[in-house]
């Protein structure tokens, strides 16, 4: 009976137009699990990310409900103003407009603000720019949602080593954030591998605004270079899924 074949899946909370590690991540597996229910967290990526601007780096916030609502999941997070969509394609615009790509994607982004601008929950409008995105970075990982029945345990690790259980996935990789909490002994008793994003060898690109910034959207990325600037970060040798140590699938 031949051995079933390697699938590699991160799983992770959506997030307002990620920056490029972020897309690093979902290029490097099979599926990418948008993993929204879970309690939402203020002051998070969730709902914000940050742009270069001629005033240093600056955050877009998409603003949400969530006084008194302590224990709202990401996926039950509504948005509280409609005008936010208007508001943050003005200020990419402005930032941007220099930019050498700029003309090439300023349709195609102005018209996902458009779209988003008419979503009242804030994982439609996330999921609306990942998926919009990856397709310009061109990027074909699978993209797909943790339904709550693949979930099962009593904290966040056992809960992960099920869902990986139920997406038949031989390896997890995640971002290097995770290494404080995140236990591997239990993921390789149930013979899936963990690897881990390396995002520290990322070389600069042109940017407006100096000194240059890589913790801001990908957006930058895209109106700076291009795909080719993604193609870049897809080739360079310095960014690397680097395994925890190679476990033997029973």
């Amino acid at each position: 009976m031949s051995a079933a074949p390697a699938r590699r899946v991160a799983i992770v909370q959506s997030s307002y137009i990620p920056w490029k590690g972020y897309f690093d991540l979902i290029d490097r597996c099979d599926e990418f699990v948008l993993y929204d229910n879970v309690q939402y967290t203020r002051r998070d990526w969730r709902n914000r990310n940050r742009i270069k601007t001629a005033r240093g780096v600056r955050w877009l916030t998409i603003p949400v409900r969530s006084k008194g609502r302590y224990l709202q999941r990401i996926d039950e997070t509504e948005i509280e103003d409609p005008g936010w969509a208007r508001s943050h394609w003005a200020q990419v615009a402005q930032s941007y407009a220099g930019a050498e790509h700029f003309d090439d994607h300023r349709e195609r982004i102005e018209e996902l603000y458009a779209v988003a601008a008419k979503e009242t929950m804030l994982v439609r409008v996330n999921e609306l720019f990942i998926r919009a995105l990856c397709e310009l970075l061109g990027i074909e990982t699978r993209v797909s949602r943790l339904p709550d029945s693949a979930l099962a345990g009593a904290d966040p690790t056992e809960r992960l080593v099920s869902a990986c259980r139920a997406l038949g996935a031989s390896e997890y990789v995640s971002g290097p954030a995770a290494r404080s909490y995140l236990d591997v002994e239990r993921f390789e008793a149930a013979g899936i591998a963990v690897s881990w994003m390396d995002y520290s060898g990322y070389s600069e690109h042109p940017q407006p605004f100096p000194p240059f910034e890589h913790g801001v959207s990908v957006l930058d990325l895209l109106f700076c270079t291009g795909p080719l600037g993604f193609a870049a970060i897809r080739a360079s040798s310095a960014v690397v899924t680097v395994p925890h140590h190679r476990v033997e699938t029973p």
